[in-house]
């Protein structure tokens, strides 16, 4: 006995012996693709602007083929047909990996360049990610910055600090590499240390060496 079973007009034919089969699994048929998923294993390759459903650790993300091919990578390999892919019986595509910093794969993919993470801890999360799919400009940025954390470089910061003992002013000329000018503010309870306009005059000042802080650096 033959049992014919329909898919946006396509009819399957399996024998009763496969019966519980079809129970077991869903045909998805794409259409504008060559992509034909039933759950298990299978391969595609489709259209660049085929969308796909991608379950990565359990995170999910819908992109197309597209973006996944768009450089040379094993993302490329999985979604050309070079490589099976594993599926769940609602067509999502299974990958066993974290899916934390999937998101910034995606985007790496789709701009070329991508916003590193600030957390020395999350960049080697996803430096562990760019060499499991082979993402080659990726992963050299991530060591890059890595490896600028370790020496511990950090964009300078231009400002004044003020300084309220000798023994701060010590530490701070003690600490650098380069001139220092030091901004005497005379505070004493005196009637020659504070007039009416002292305090403007402070500020005047303060703008003044923020200002040449930032040019000089």
């Amino acid at each position: 006995m033959k049992l014919a079973m329909p898919v946006h007009g396509y009819a399957f034919r399996f024998s009763v012996a496969h019966a519980h089969y079809v129970k077991l699994a869903t045909v998805i048929w794409m259409f504008n693709s060559d992509i034909c998923i039933m759950s298990g294993r299978t391969t595609i390759k489709g259209n660049p602007s085929q969308y796909v459903k991608l379950n990565v650790g359990g995170c999910l993300h819908y992109t197309t083929i597209g973006t996944l091919t768009k450089h040379d990578t094993m993302l490329r390999a999985m979604f050309s047909g070079r490589m099976e892919v594993l599926s769940d019986s609602d067509g999502w595509i299974l990958i066993d990996r974290c899916g934390k910093h999937f998101g910034t794969i995606l985007n790496f993919l789709r701009d070329g360049s991508v916003s590193l993470p600030e957390s020395t801890k999350e960049i080697a999360e996803l430096l562990a990610e760019a060499k499991y799919y082979c993402i080659a400009e990726l992963a050299e940025s991530c060591n890059k910055a890595l490896a600028k954390k370790e020496r511990g470089e950090h964009e300078p910061i231009c400002g004044v600090p003020l300084i309220t003992s000798q023994k701060e002013e010590e530490m701070l000329i003690s600490s650098t590499t380069k001139p220092a000018i030091k901004l005497l503010i005379n505070r004493h309870n005196n009637k020659y240390s504070y007039t009416t306009t002292s305090d403007d005059n402070l500020l005047k000042n303060i703008e003044l060496f923020d200002k040449l802080s930032a040019v000089v650096q």
